[in-house]
């Protein structure tokens, strides 16, 4: 029979197994698993890896007008510097199921009018760099009984609808490639499209209603995509370009793109920074799995001992003598704005601090297939 010191130890060892479950790394492994099974159980297991590499005349309709340099590393899966706003994702995916689709099937909609949650779009357009390809899928769309369209709407959630008196012009051009792709599609001539703008905060909205403007197409929307493609053909870094200056701060490529203090203007699109240990752990682990080969750099492998010991990592190397090291023969505290000194520049007077591979500013696309 058990004793009361002996269910006292019991009832403690339960509360502790608890407490460890209780856990942020817990419950990272718990989500990722329970998307990973969805994605599965949905019929979109290629969500489970990284993108592949579109074709440099395609576009999707969330891509045009944002920051050229942005678009491209996103494009060609180049490691993320901050981890996915997976909450985000999360409420504006249940913001539109659950709420904007019922609002316009059941507020909106009359006895002949419809919402479809979404419908393909897969068009192309003459252009002065060749045929460019604008494919992806809509948000909701009201349609006739036959489920021709009528007006295409794009949902959006931002953190505060004040001062919201517009929409964004990437928004708008996301809703002109809709009605240039439906009007294709169902040989129709579609003119008018509505945004709706979700408050994570209050659930209230604000609409917009945007006409089909040729001009804004055909000179700045074709424009930007036209020279998007120009880059990826002649396989060249675009310049950083974001709509606002604000974005900047909020990019996954901040260090990349030289706003930081990695000293790192103008690179290529593949491997990891050499002296920069902000990538997030998923982050890290997702690119060394699309990658064969790939490897940590020795900044890297200090931060995940784990993750190197599995996939490898690089040596430290002396941009002066060229001498190797392996990382665990380096004494080193992990401080990046301190890296470990060259002992054998050292020997010699000389300063001269270690580094890891430094991705090649000329070589953009090198290991990519387009597909």
């Amino acid at each position: 029979m058990e004793t009361e010191q002996e269910a006292a130890i019991d009832s403690e060892r339960k509360i502790q197994e608890i407490r460890d479950a209780l856990s942020p790394d817990r419950f990272r492994e718990w989500y990722g698993e329970r998307q990973y099974r969805e994605n599965i159980e949905n019929g979109t297991p290629y969500f489970n890896g990284p993108a592949s590499i579109p074709e440099p005349e395609r576009h999707s309709p969330s891509s045009l007008l944002q920051c050229h340099r942005k678009a491209l590393y996103r494009q060609c899966n180049t490691p993320t510097e901050q981890p996915d706003p997976n909450g985000i994702f999360w409420f504006g995916t249940m913001f539109e199921e659950k709420i904007a689709l019922p609002f316009l099937q059941q507020s909106v909609t009359g006895t002949d009018t419809y919402a479809r949650n979404s419908i393909w779009i897969d068009s192309t357009v003459e252009t002065d760099v060749g045929e460019l390809r604008i494919k992806g899928s809509t948000d909701p769309v009201i349609v006739d009984a036959e489920s021709i369209p009528i007006l295409p709407t794009e949902v959006k959630t931002k953190s505060s609808l004040d001062n919201l008196d517009s929409p964004n012009r990437h928004h708008c051009a996301q809703v002109h490639a809709y009605l240039f792709g439906l009007s294709k599609k169902y040989d129709i001539e579609l003119t008018e499209a509505a945004i709706l703008y979700g408050s994570r905060k209050s659930l209230d909205i604000l609409t917009f209603h945007v006409e089909f403007d040729k001009s804004f197409w055909e000179d700045v929307v074709i424009e930007w995509a036209s020279e998007h493609t120009e880059y990826r053909l002649n396989n060249e870094l675009p310049p950083a370009l974001p709509e606002f200056s604000w974005e900047c701060g909020f990019c996954d490529y901040y260090e990349r793109c030289g706003k930081g203090e990695t000293n790192t203007e103008g690179i290529g699109v593949t491997g990891f920074l050499p002296l920069f240990d902000g990538y997030p752990r998923e982050s890290a682990i997702e690119y060394l799995e699309a990658n064969d080969g790939a490897k940590l750099t020795p900044t890297l492998a200090y931060r995940f001992p784990d993750i190197a010991s599995q996939y490898g990592s690089y040596d430290w190397t002396c941009p002066v003598c060229g001498v190797n090291r392996q990382p665990e023969s380096v004494d080193w505290d992990g401080d990046t704005n301190r890296p470990p000194l060259c002992g054998t520049c050292g020997e010699d007077g000389i300063h001269s601090s270690l580094s890891g591979p430094f991705p090649e500013s000329s070589a953009i696309l090198e290991g990519h297939e387009n597909v």
